[in-house]
């Protein structure tokens, strides 16, 4: 029997576990459920806001954020997730988000540095609210996050949209103060597949301010520190190299969407020089779609992770 069909793993993760030395380590991944525990349930709701991955009709993967007050991701069964929120205009998201569609969803409280992961299929549209039936739902660690708490305003500003092939200087000035960003990949047979680990994914990532460098405002360079070693972003990567990132401007409320091209650099002088990173993502620009006050969230200065003392920095 092929290990990839009763794994909770694809074959892109299992073959980037077994080069890093993890896979028996890990084994069928079981502690990866098709069922959200309680705490995840009762965590979701306290949330005002969620990331979610999508993938476009071209099988380009897009990050996103939903907002609302605590309450509006309820879980009325533990294999589903409720999400009364509706993607702006703008956003890829609102006609990414189609019935049968594959999402990955992260919900993240970084003041206490909680953060559960949720993979699934959309099951019904009841606008402004949607319903996901849970295919994979596991934990992650604390590290890396920086400590920075959300409240939701319900602020409604006048948001202007700015669409770009290449990165102008506010665009590249966010992300070289960024000590956050957030990752959407997927499978490639995300649109078509059922099959549970064939889907879409939505990560976290973050380092010191500065950790992202930007090159003649379309590549951007990523250290890839050690993680839990499931590999779901990279294994993404491996098969499908597209992924969507996403940028919050926390003072001002401004997102960055980017569409974007991956590579892994897993050698080299460059590598080498920045402390802590077990490899890079180098991520070529195709385009990004920036929104100016778009978030009605207020957040509160960050307390950078502890962790981080042990990384470099460009």
């Amino acid at each position: 029997m092929n290990p990839a069909a009763r794994s909770a793993f694809h074959e892109g993760e299992l073959q980037l576990q077994v080069r890093a030395g993890v896979r028996e380590r890990l084994g069928d991944g079981a502690f990866i459920r098709d069922f959200m525990p309680q705490q995840h349930r009762d965590f979701f709701a306290l949330l005002p806001f969620v990331l979610v991955g999508s993938v476009d009709a071209d099988g380009q993967p897009w990050a996103s954020i939903l907002t609302g007050p605590p309450g509006f991701v309820q879980s009325p069964d533990p294999r589903l997730l409720s999400v009364r929120a509706q993607a702006s205009a703008h956003d890829p998201l609102l006609a990414n988000l189609q019935a049968g569609a594959a999402i990955g969803m992260l919900g993240i409280q970084p003041h206490t540095r909680r953060r559960n992961r949720l993979n699934g299929h959309v099951m019904a549209l009841d606008e402004p609210a949607f319903m996901v039936r849970v295919d994979q739902s596991f934990g992650n660690c604390p590290k890396y996050i920086q400590a920075r708490e959300a409240t939701y305003t319900g602020d409604a500003r006048a948001v202007a949209v700015e669409r770009m092939e290449r990165l102008d200087d506010m665009a590249c000035g966010l992300i070289r103060s960024a000590d956050t960003f957030f990752i959407a990949t997927a499978h490639p047979q995300a649109r078509t597949s059922t099959t549970h680990e064939r889907g879409v994914d939505v990560s976290h990532r973050g380092g010191k301010p500065g950790f992202v460098r930007v090159d003649g405002g379309n590549v951007l360079t990523v250290p890839d520190f050690t993680g839990n070693s499931f590999f779901n972003t990279l294994g993404n990567l491996a098969l499908e190299p597209r992924c969507g990132l996403l940028f919050i401007d926390f003072e001002l409320g401004d997102t960055l969407q980017i569409a974007a091209r991956a590579q892994v650099v897993t050698g080299g002088d460059e590598l080498a020089s920045f402390r802590g990173a077990l490899r890079l993502l180098r991520l070529e620009v195709a385009h990004a779609v920036r929104a100016r006050h778009a978030l009605p969230l207020a957040w509160t200065s960050a307390e950078p992770s502890p962790v981080l003392e042990a990384t470099g920095h460009w």
